[in-house]
């Protein structure tokens, strides 16, 4: 058995702010199912220069984007990005840096290990089993329980406190080197190279493009693994200048494509992130809105462990709702 004040599960960009921020002296563990922070990628990495430049996160962490083409089968569009620029997130380092950010002789990081269930006790703390590939099993005792576990829902499902969205987008990106794609242009296209999906080309801020097709679950039964393979073989490519090598490396992810729930406290247990379905369903992402939101949990959770006031946590709920 080991104590904590605060138990995190999920090593993404939500459970990383929340850690990230906790006052010092309040024992954190984050429990992350991979065996590396940021390592396999599981998402596109789009967001804003604005929300990067407001959450301080620095520039060698991402791409600009100021060209923006959109293609369908009957038009497309070019445009040059004035105002309001885009960005591309280097994943990996970007969640490695914000792993750094925390207070390592207060948190601790069990990495390869999956949480399994949940016990509330009389005293009101919860016993969590959890499973390392390693060591096997184990058991954390905490008074607070953070669900940054993404569309998994692993802590509120566990609990029978919500379910899994039934609604959801998969997406699959070949990353590769690609010498002649422009580094600060963007490209978004659907019709028929993607039929039942939609596809985009992102480049990164370390010589490689980001080629990916998506699809919405359950609107449609296809995979996109498949809608890759008529993306390629369609042609379409050659438009963009873009030649898919041999060798490439492969993302994959999920996140919820269902509406905002303003419920995100249960008690000592709060989701943020992808777990309370903040991904934006125009843009398809959400790391900028993890990362702000599991800054504000910190800080209502500093409040209420500080003064032994469980309504501190609601004004973490407030503002949640109140912004979307």
């Amino acid at each position: 058995m080991q104590d904590c004040d605060v138990l995190i599960v999920g090593g993404g960009p939500a459970g990383l702010s929340v850690a990230s921020h906790l006052a010092a002296d309040i024992k954190c563990i984050i429990v992350h199912q991979d065996a590396k922070i940021g390592q396999p990628v599981r998402t596109s990495g789009g967001s804003f220069l604005a929300d990067m430049k407001a959450l301080k996160i620095p520039a060698e962490y991402y791409q600009i984007i100021d060209k923006l083409d959109v293609f369908s089968d009957t038009a497309q569009a070019s445009i040059n990005i004035e105002s309001d620029k885009m960005v591309v997130l280097d994943i990996t380092k970007l969640y490695q840096y914000l792993a750094s950010l925390s207070d390592k002789s207060s948190r601790q990081i069990l990495l390869a290990s999956k949480f399994m269930s949940a016990v509330k006790q009389s005293d009101g703390r919860y016993i969590s089993e959890i499973r390392n590939r390693e060591i096997g099993q184990k058991f954390i005792r905490s008074k607070y329980i953070i669900d940054a576990s993404g569309w998994h829902c692993a802590v509120l499902n566990a609990l029978g406190l919500v379910e899994k969205p039934v609604r959801f987008g998969v997406g699959t990106e070949y990353e590769f080197a690609q010498k002649y794609y422009p580094v600060n242009r963007a490209t978004l296209f659907v019709g028929s190279p993607v039929s039942s999906g939609y596809g985009w080309v992102f480049p990164t801020n370390y010589n490689t493009i980001r080629l990916g097709a998506g699809v919405i679950k359950p609107d449609t039964e296809s995979n996109p693994r498949d809608v890759m393979k008529t993306l390629i073989e369609s042609g379409f490519l050659c438009k963009l200048g873009i030649e898919v090598p041999d060798d490439y490396t492969i993302n994959s992810g999920i996140l919820p494509s269902i509406a905002f729930d303003s419920k995100v406290v249960f008690g000592n247990v709060i989701r943020v992130g992808d777990s309370a379905n903040c991904a934006t369903p125009i843009a398809g992402e959400g790391i900028r809105i993890a990362i702000k939101q599991g800054r504000l949990l910190a800080s209502a959770l500093n409040s209420t462990i500080s003064q032994g006031n469980p309504h501190k946590l609601q004004t973490y709920q407030t503002a949640y709702t109140k912004e979307y």
